[in-house]
C-alpha cells in the first residue's frame, strides 16, 4: 500500500529532523538522491554529451534543482552539459552558488536579472529566454523544479512558455511535485506539468495518489532520514494488498460463512442491471448470491446465472439500487414492489451498499444506527444526491463535482454518515471525516472500461466483499483495484463489456493471490 501524509505533516517532520541536523543537510540529502536518479535516466548512447536542463523556482524546490545539478557534475564522471533556466528573480542563493561552481550554465528566462548573480554580470540576459527555449528542445532530461509542496494550481505564463518547449523525448522528471498541481490532490484539472517521473522526498504526499497522481508519472521516494508520527492523509492499495485483504476460503467454510449477499436491483425496463451485478458476485466468490426482482430480470437472472437464488431470505449483506427505478409510476405495482424491497434492505440492520437508483431513496443517514453503508455515485450521481439534501449544495453540478472530488464526496460521507466510492478515472473512497480514516484512491481500470453496466459489476464485486465481512473502505478499494485490473484483463489495450470484466474477476483473483504467494 502506499502511504501519502498531509503537507502540513510533511512540514513538521522536517522541521523536527533539521532542528537536529546541520544546516542545509536535509536539502543535501534530497539533492543527492535527486542527482543520483537523473543520473540513472541518462541515455545509454554515449556518442553525444547528455543534456540535463533545470527549470528553476524560487524557494526549496528551485534549491534541490540546482544543488542536484551541482551534484550530476561530480556524480556522472564523464562529458555533461548542464544547464538551469531561472523562472524566478529570487533564485535559491547557495544552491545558485554551488551549480555555478560545478560549471552549470544558468540562463535568467525572466529577463529581470536575479539575486546571486556575479557584480562583473548584467543584470538581464536579453537572450536568456530564447537559449532557454532551445536547449529545453532538445534536452535528454528536464527536471521541473518550478513549484514545491507550498505551490499552487495553475502555472505562470513564463513556465507554460517554458515547458510548451520541451522535446518529445525528453523524460521530465519533477521536483517533489509536479509543478501547478495541487499538492494535497484536492483540486483537479488545470495548467500544470504532466511528469514521466517524479522524484519526492522522505515520503509521498496526497498529490502522489491522488486524482492528480496522472501527472507525477512514475513515483520514486528519496528517503531523506523523515520521522513521520502522524497517520497518512491519503492511501492506494497495490497488487501486493489483495493477498491480505481478499477473503480466501477455509476448508470448514459454507455458504453462510462465506457471505450471502443479496441483490435488489432493476425491474421491467432495466433488466440488464441485476444480471451483471449477480454475475460478479458469482464470479467474486460470493458463499451465495440472493436476487430480489419482478419477473422480467428474475427469469434473465435465473437463465444466465443458475448459481444464484431468489426472493427475499438470509443475507449479510445488500447491494442496492442497480438499475431501479426509483420512482415508478402509480399504476407499475411490480415497479413498486421493488422499491418496497430496497427501502426493507435500507432499513435493515445489515451492511448495504447503495447505488444509482438506490440513492434516490436516501433522505439522511439510514435509519439503524451504526449500520455499515457503502454509496457507490458517479459525479452526476453524488451532484444530484448533495443538490437536493444539502441546501448549501443546491446548484451543485456534475462539473463541480469533478473539480473538487474530494470536497463533495467528504460532505455526501458526512451527511449520510456513509462510506462514499466515488466512481471515474481515479476512484475515491472516502469515510465520514469523523473517522480520521485516510482516503483511498484507485485508478486501476482503463479508459475502456467506462462504458455502461460497468459500474453495475462494481456494485456486485463490492458486495461481496461487505457481505465476507469487510469494511466500508477496505471493500470499496479492493473492489475498484480488482474490477480495474479484470477489465484490463479481459481485453488488454481494446474494448471491454461489462460482463467480460464480471466474467474475468476470478481468473484476475486467483493471478493476483498467486503473485503474492511468489512475492512470498
Amino acid at each position: 500500500m502506499i502511504h501519502a501524509w498531509s503537507v502540513d505533516d510533511v512540514r513538521a517532520a522536517e522541521e523536527r529532523a533539521m532542528a537536529q541536523l546541520p544546516d542545509g543537510e536535509l536539502m543535501q540529502r534530497a539533492a543527492t538522491g535527486l542527482a543520483q536518479v537523473v543520473a540513472a535516466r541518462l541515455p545509454d548512447d554515449t556518442s553525444t554529451q547528455p543534456l540535463v536542463v533545470a527549470l528553476v523556482g524560487g524557494g526549496n524546490n528551485g534549491g534541490d534543482a540546482l544543488w542536484a545539478l551541482a551534484h550530476l557534475a561530480d556524480l556522472v564522471g564523464e562529458p555533461l552539459d548542464l544547464v538551469a533556466v531561472l523562472t524566478t528573480e529570487t533564485p535559491h542563493e547557495e544552491g545558485l552558488r554551488a551549480a555555478r561552481r560545478a560549471k552549470v550554465e544558468i540562463l535568467d528566462a525572466t529577463g529581470q536579472g536575479s539575486r546571486g548573480r556575479r557584480k562583473a554580470e548584467p543584470q538581464a540576459e536579453p537572450k536568456g529566454r530564447a537559449k532557454a527555449v532551445e536547449a529545453l528542445g532538445v534536452a535528454d532530461v528536464v527536471l521541473d523544479g518550478v513549484l514545491g509542496i507550498g505551490g499552487r494550481p495553475g502555472l505562470p505564463d513564463l513556465v507554460t512558455e517554458l515547458l510548451d518547449a520541451v522535446g518529445d523525448d525528453a523524460h521530465v522528471i519533477a521536483v517533489d511535485v509536479p509543478s501547478g498541481t495541487d499538492p494535497m490532490g484536492e483540486l483537479v484539472g488545470g495548467t500544470g506539468v504532466f511528469a514521466d517521473e517524479t522524484v519526492t522526498f522522505g515520503c509521498a504526499k496526497p498529490v502522489h495518489v491522488l486524482g492528480t497522481a496522472g501527472r507525477c508519472g512514475m513515483l520514486t521516494v528519496v528517503d531523506i532520514g523523515l520521522d513521520l508520527d502522524t497517520l497518512p492523509a491519503a492511501e492506494r492499495l497495490d497488487h501486493d494488498d489483495v493477498a491480505a485483504l481478499w477473503p480466501t476460503p477455509g476448508p470448514e467454510d459454507d455458504k453462510y460463512s462465506r457471505g450471502v449477499v443479496g441483490v435488489v436491483a432493476g425491474g421491467e425496463v432495466y433488466t440488464g442491471a441485476p444480471l451483471l451485478s449477480v454475475t460478479a458476485a458469482v464470479c467474486a466468490g460470493a458463499g451465495m448470491v440472493r436476487y430480489v426482482g419482478p419477473p422480467g430480470p428474475t427469469q434473465l437472472v435465473r437463465a444466465e446465472v443458475p448459481e444464484a437464488v431468489h426472493g427475499p431470505g438470509r443475507v449479510q449483506a445488500w447491494v442496492v439500487g442497480p438499475g431501479l427505478d426509483a420512482h415508478p409510476h402509480s399504476w407499475d405495482q411490480l415497479g413498486l414492489a421493488q422499491v418496497e424491497a430496497a427501502r426493507r434492505a435500507l432499513d435493515s440492520e445489515l451492511p448495504c451498499l447503495v447505488d444509482a437508483g438506490g440513492l434516490d431513496l436516501l433522505d439522511g443517514p439510514r435509519t439503524q444506527a451504526g449500520a455499515r453503508t457503502l454509496l457507490t455515485p458517479h459525479a452526476g450521481e453524488l451532484a444530484r444526491l448533495l443538490a437536493r439534501l444539502d441546501p448549501d449544495a443546491s446548484e451543485l453540478d456534475r462539473a463541480g463535482v469533478v473539480a473538487e472530488p474530494l470536497r463533495w464526496a467528504r460532505r455526501a460521507a458526512e451527511l449520510l454518515r456513509a462510506t462514499v466510492l466515488l466512481k471515474g478515472s481515479t476512484t475515491y473512497v472516502v469515510a465520514p471525516p469523523a473517522s480520521g480514516l485516510a482516503v483511498r484512491a484507485q485508478a486501476d481500470a482503463p479508459a475502456w472500461a467506462g462504458t455502461a453496466g460497468s459500474g453495475d459489476v462494481l456494485a456486485g464485486l463490492a458486495g461481496t466483499l461487505l457481505a465476507a465481512g469487510l469494511d466500508p473502505v477496505d471493500a470499496g478499494s479492493l473492489a475498484a483495484l480488482v474490477h480495474g485490473v479484470a477489465a484490463h484483463d479481459a481485453n488488454p489495450g481494446g474494448p471491454v463489456r461489462a460482463l467480460e470484466i464480471a466474467q474475468q474477476v476470478p481468473a484476475t483473483v486467483a493471478r493476483l493471490l498467486a503473485r503474492a504467494s511468489e512475492v512470498g
